[in-house]
């Protein structure tokens, strides 16, 4: 195993990729001679040269287009967007487009392509810059969606991913870029739509992904001390879903709390929950409850945002509330 920052564990997953198949190149906002918004193609435009690594004006919706119909002619592009909030401009290629070729086309075309980039909220960036759509995308049937947590998983997932017949929706943090953590030094995949417990308990179920599981392994720790032990799921891929990860462990535990940085109306929370209670309702002993962000759009204000944004004593008051303390 290595040391590496999740910057660097995306940039591999991207070039082992390329190098393993010649139809692989990316596109977007600063991937080539700046080396990537966040650094995270460092070195690639050196590797495979501008045809393969390309630089685009800021027009979301032409480059997006541009990827989408060249899956057509065999190609499987890697799009990025210096942010997911950007990803809004070209909507219309993903949705309309990229998860509807396959059915459109009565399978004579396939759409292997992924669009990657930060989402929700990386500090003070206010509300245009700060908004999670991981269940906007999810509710778009054709399309995956992948949300990594540290740097072993999102290089799994990433080549995963890039090898998939499907369009995927690969999301990632500004604020986890520099994240350090183990990779092995040999090739590896994780499969999509596999769940990973990251933490085994027996008292309460917590389940999160991406950046914000970060709250609920320290509101774990602090759990610990009072004796109470918390099962942490990260979902990794939020659709296809893990369903039966989730069940079974809310059997074993018999409660569960949802942590996501999304809005609280409609999102991925809100669908587990109604997979948890149509599924698994006998073994409940206290209702489920969901810890999102304030029902606003993101305050620039660091008081507001505070908040705002879930923490993890939000995590430790809906454990506690689960288990009657």
């Amino acid at each position: 195993m290595k040391t590496i920052q999740f910057r660097e564990a995306i940039a591999e997953a991207m070039s082992e990729e390329m190098r393993r198949d010649e139809s692989v190149y990316l596109m977007g906002e600063e991937v080539a001679e700046y080396n990537g918004a966040y650094k995270a193609s460092k070195g690639m435009l050196d590797e495979f040269g501008p045809k393969r690594v390309i630089d685009t004006p800021i027009a979301e919706l032409g480059f997006a287009g541009i990827a989408i119909g060249s899956t057509m002619t065999g190609n499987r592009p890697i799009v990025e967007y210096m942010t997911f909030n950007f990803s809004l401009v070209g909507i219309d290629q993903i949705i309309n487009n990229a998860a509807k070729i396959r059915q459109m086309s009565g399978g004579q075309f396939k759409c292997p392509i992924v669009f990657r980039g930060p989402t929700a909220s990386a500090g003070q960036l206010a509300a245009t810059h700060s908004q999670a759509f991981e269940n906007w995308f999810a509710n778009t049937p054709g399309l995956k969606v992948i949300v990594p947590s540290n740097p072993y998983d999102a290089k799994g997932l990433l080549k995963s991913a890039i090898r998939d017949d499907d369009p995927i929706i690969f999301m990632e943090s500004e604020q986890m870029y520099g994240d350090k953590g183990e990779v092995p030094e040999g090739e590896y995949v994780i499969p999509i739509g596999v769940a990973d417990i990251k933490r085994k308990g027996d008292d309460v179920t917590i389940v999160s992904f991406g950046k914000i599981i970060k709250e609920a392994y320290k509101a774990a720790d602090e759990l610990e001390k009072e004796g109470v032990s918390c099962e942490i799921i990260d979902l990794r891929t939020v659709r296809p879903m893990d369903r039966n990860a989730i069940v079974e462990s809310v059997k074993k535990t018999n409660r569960l709390v949802i942590l996501e940085e999304a809005w609280p109306f409609g999102n991925v929370a809100t669908e587990i929950t109604y997979l948890v209670q149509s599924e698994a309702f006998d073994y409940l002993d206290a209702p489920i409850v969901k810890i999102n962000t304030a029902d606003t759009p993101a305050p620039y204000s660091p008081v507001l945002l505070e908040e705002w944004l879930p923490n993890s004593n939000d995590v430790i008051k809906a454990v506690k509330k689960v288990m009657y303390k």
